[in-house]
């Protein structure tokens, strides 16, 4: 017989356990009591240092302030990812945080701006988009209007180490309860198969009634306990390596995520305030451990702060991330490589799943089985658009992106691509995080080009549309006079801490 959760019990801190641990406390308040085991002696893996705009919304919800956020975490703002290399060596384009151009009418932008280059048009598609002009320049402020033209989406770039200790001080000032400990056994009751209780190495006992996995790649509940199966995605995502290290920053930080593409995989750039975060993701099929961490030494653009860390992984989901009365949370629940920067949003949307799904008098079958098929769509359309980086490549330096550009894709990313190269047309899945623009940007970018577009496009004459276009063109560049450098804006931003 099932107890009512009264009792949540987290293995693991780091990020994903403190984000579940806050969330938690904050909706459920004083109703179910929270413990949270965790050990100074196991590392944090912590690549998730680039975020996308959701996790706004996540601080927000917490209360955070966030100029007190920034400067907890030595963060940054992040307008775009800069990708470099990827269609060909030498060229780059950015995928924004912000939609291009404005809505003019029933089809999306993308179809005006091909009409448009029919007449005459030669700007791209980016010189529509404030994120991106911003990007170019190094600059960014607040801008305070309802106009969606002038709409400057962000993130952040910020150390995720802090961030767990950022809130695991404000959770146990809200009543979480943490317990030092390795945990050596977990008890199951064998006939319901339900976790029961954690034993540490210490021999101290910690008892719950929901248990959530924030162990990491050794998924300690929700595979080595439960044995759930692990789905691997490496036949589409071969890497399974990185190297990350930390330099010294840059005089003038700039606003967005670097993506960098080698002749074998692919090498982030992460400005904080405190320092740069610098990792090569490769496969070990390959390339060598010794040349791809030469060929990120050989890459870095300031000095080195410490010695290179190597992490390995396996791309792909574990198959039912809520089994029983264990929720796998963060790196237990899967392992998305850090192109897109979704680690940290997948811990958010797991978090956010759980308490919408969370149980009262009992954990009910139809409840995981719901949760699971949105968990399993939310991984595989994320997979999907890393996938489309790298298959829609034209670079023959290696047999790796030979590789890539050859493979069998998933059937849902292929028809995406088929209908934006057919009628530059962009369907979405309703869990899809990424929305039109981001397929715009990155189909476009990595040379898809389309081969016709919708008939509302037609509806202007070429002397008006020109027209339409140049006063977007123009409203688009207006917020620029107000902006100021990245530095300029962090450095005053900050200042007024503690303002009301």
């Amino acid at each position: 017989m099932q107890k009512p959760v009264k009792k949540v019990v987290i293995a693991g801190g780091g990020t994903a356990g403190w984000m579940t641990a806050a969330l938690l406390r904050k909706v459920l308040q004083q109703e179910i009591e929270i413990e949270l085991v965790e050990s100074e002696d196991i590392g944090i893996v912590g690549v998730g240092e680039a975020t996308i705009p959701p996790i706004q919304i996540f601080n927000q919800y917490l209360g955070l302030d966030e100029k007190e956020f920034l400067r907890e975490t030595k963060a940054t703002i992040k307008l775009a990812i800069k990708f470099e290399n990827w269609r060909v060596d030498g060229e780059s384009y950015y995928h924004t945080f912000g939609a291009p151009g404005a809505n003019i009418g029933f089809c999306g932008f993308q179809h005006f701006w091909m009409r448009a280059k029919q007449a005459g048009l030669t700007n791209s598609l980016w010189d529509y988009d404030l994120n991106y002009l911003c990007s170019e320049q190094g600059v960014f402020n607040k801008i305070n209007t309802q106009n969606p033209v002038y709409d400057l989406q962000y993130a952040y770039h910020f150390d995720s180490a802090l961030y767990g200790q950022y809130l695991r001080k404000l959770s146990e000032k809200a009543g979480v309860k943490r317990t030092e400990g390795l945990i050596e056994h977990v008890d199951v009751d064998p006939e319901s198969g339900f976790i029961t209780a954690l034993q540490l190495k210490s021999g101290q006992q910690i008892e719950g009634d929901l248990f959530i996995d924030c162990t990491g790649m050794r998924k300690l509940l929700i595979g080595k306990t439960l044995g759930v199966e692990y789905e691997s995605w490496d036949h589409w995502l071969p890497a399974d390596s990185a190297f990350a290290i930390p330099t010294e920053r840059f005089d003038s930080t700039l606003p967005y995520t670097r993506s960098i593409a080698h002749k074998v995989g692919w090498q982030w750039r992460i400005p904080l305030t405190h320092r740069n975060g610098n990792g090569m993701v490769y496969s070990s099929k390959y390339i060598s451990d010794e040349d791809a961490l030469n060929t990120l030494m050989s890459h870095l653009d300031s000095k080195p702060l410490d010695e290179p860390r190597k992490i390995g992984f396996e791309t792909g989901r574990t198959d039912k991330q809520w089994h029983k009365n264990v929720i796998a949370i963060g790196l237990s629940s899967g392992f998305l490589e850090p192109l897109e920067s979704t680690s940290i949003h997948l811990i958010q949307s797991g978090i956010v799943r759980l308490l919408k799904m969370f149980p009262n008098e009992r954990i009910t079958p139809a409840m995981t089985q719901l949760y699971n098929a949105e968990s399993k769509l939310e991984f595989e359309t994320i997979r999907d658009f890393i996938i489309l980086h790298y298959h829609v490549n034209e670079r023959d330096d290696s047999d790796f992106w030979r590789d890539m550009r050859t493979m069998s894709i998933p059937d849902r990313l292929q028809q995406k691509m088929d209908a934006f190269k057919e009628t530059a047309a962009i369907f979405n899945d309703n869990n899809d995080i990424f929305r039109d623009a981001s397929w715009l940007q990155v189909m476009l970018g990595q040379g898809i080009q389309p081969q016709d577009y919708h008939p509302g496009a037609k509806v202007h004459g070429d002397q008006e549309l020109l027209n339409v276009m140049a006063k977007i063109h123009d409203a688009k560049r207006q917020p620029l006079s107000k902006m100021l450098t990245h530095d300029e804006f962090l450095s005053r931003y900050l200042a007024t801490l503690g303002d009301a």
